[in-house]
């Protein structure tokens, strides 16, 4: 009777500097939802700002340094913004921290150099103009080297479409209102607020897709190389 001998393998290629992704996607993926959120949440008090209608005393900024006192529903939207507001940076920390590994980790895959130097991942988001393409062309770029030759999920272009609607017609890129101004502009024209705050609820839902969608293809990479095939005989 003859034995069965496990056929010893050659061990798996290594892949050298790698960081881990998953927890940090699931973490930016909630926490893109959470701001979503906050902006749902924004836009309720701004229908009812809308529906309240103008004091007749006017809006809280009435120019020349005078601001005359908040009522509730102005107070409460203060709160609400701030509220918003912290949503944001939480998430910033979280997809910034996110958008380092899987372009670190690209590099590793690739073993090329980035198409945007590692500053970028930060400055990209602030400087005027750049932040109009360079914060989606470092995903692109990350994706591209982590799984050559696969086309970028179109899920990327629509959730830097909608972020950047959203910042253009609501507060930010062409907007830098303080809440007084966002009330007064709910008062007299709520469309436009709403309208940014829908892109940027319907960014947060796009940008919870991409973050899985990318990260999905880079560690389906990472597995296909680091996978070791066992063969008995």
């Amino acid at each position: 009777m003859s034995e069965q001998k496990t056929i010893p393998t050659a061990p798996a290629p290594q892949v050298h500097g790698l960081r881990p992704v998953e927890t940090a996607a699931r973490l930016t993926g909630w926490a893109l939802l959470l701001a979503g959120l906050g902006h749902v949440l924004r836009a309720v008090w701004e229908i009812r700002l809308w529906t309240a209608g103008e004091p007749a005393s006017g809006p809280p900024d009435q120019g020349e340094g005078v601001h005359r006192p908040l009522n509730s529903l102005e107070n409460s939207y203060h709160l609400v913004t701030f509220l918003v507001g912290v949503t944001m940076v939480i998430c910033a920390v979280f997809f910034i921290s996110w958008m380092w590994r899987v372009r670190d980790n690209s590099v590793a895959l690739s073993r090329e150099r980035p198409k945007y130097a590692g500053f970028w991942v930060y400055l990209g988001w602030v400087l005027p103009v750049a932040n109009l393409w360079i914060p989606r062309g470092v995903i692109a770029d990350a994706y591209r080297k982590s799984v050559p030759g696969r086309k970028l999920p179109a899920v990327v272009t629509a959730w830097w479409a909608l972020w950047v609607f959203g910042m253009a017609c609501g507060t930010g890129l062409i907007y830098r209102d303080s809440a007084d101004k966002l009330i007064e502009r709910a008062y007299t024209g709520v469309w436009p607020l709403l309208f940014s705050e829908a892109a940027m609820v319907a960014a947060a839902v796009t940008g919870f897709l991409m973050v899985r969608a990318v990260t999905a293809a880079q560690t389906e990479r990472v597995a296909s190389l680091t996978a070791q095939p066992r063969a008995e005989g």
